[in-house]
C-alpha cells in the first residue's frame, strides 16, 4: 500500500514539474498596451505578445502588432496601439497571435522592437 502511494506521489510530482518546465516564462509575458506607452522603459531582452497587424510598406522586415484585448473591439473607432517589430526571419500572417522576444531600440524611423525570436501561438481570423 505504501509503495503504491509513493508511486502515485512521484508521478504527480513528475507531472507538476513537466507542466512548470513547459510553461516556464509565461508569467513574464508583456502585452502591447503595457510596453507601447513607454517602450524605452523596458531594458534588455523581453517577450511581448500581440496580434500581427501587417507588414510595413517601406521596410518588409518590419511588421506591426497590437494588443490581444483589441480583438474584442469590432467597431471602426478602436484606437489600437501598434508596436513595430523588426524581424529578419519568416513573417507571421495577419491575425497570428505571436510572442516576440527581443529588445527595444531607437532607429531612424523611431522606436522599434528588434525580435530575435518570433513564435506563432495561433491564428485569429481577423478582417474579411
Amino acid at each position: 500500500m505504501k509503495q503504491k502511494i509513493f508511486i502515485v506521489a512521484a508521478l504527480l510530482v513528475g507531472i507538476a514539474l513537466a507542466v512548470v518546465i513547459t510553461t516556464r516564462g509565461d508569467g513574464d509575458l508583456l502585452q502591447v498596451n503595457q510596453v507601447g506607452a513607454d517602450p524605452l522603459a523596458y531594458n534588455g531582452t523581453i517577450t511581448v505578445t500581440g496580434i500581427m497587424a501587417g507588414v510595413s510598406t517601406s521596410d518588409p522586415s518590419i511588421f506591426g502588432i497590437y494588443d490581444i484585448r483589441e480583438l474584442q473591439c469590432t467597431t471602426a473607432n478602436c484606437k489600437k496601439l501598434y508596436v513595430p517589430v523588426r524581424y529578419r526571419g519568416g513573417m507571421p500572417k495577419v491575425g497570428d497571435e505571436v510572442r516576440v522576444t527581443g529588445s527595444f531600440s531607437k532607429d531612424v524611423q523611431g522606436v522599434v522592437f528588434t525580435a530575435e525570436k518570433v513564435k506563432v501561438v495561433r491564428n485569429h481570423q481577423v478582417g474579411g
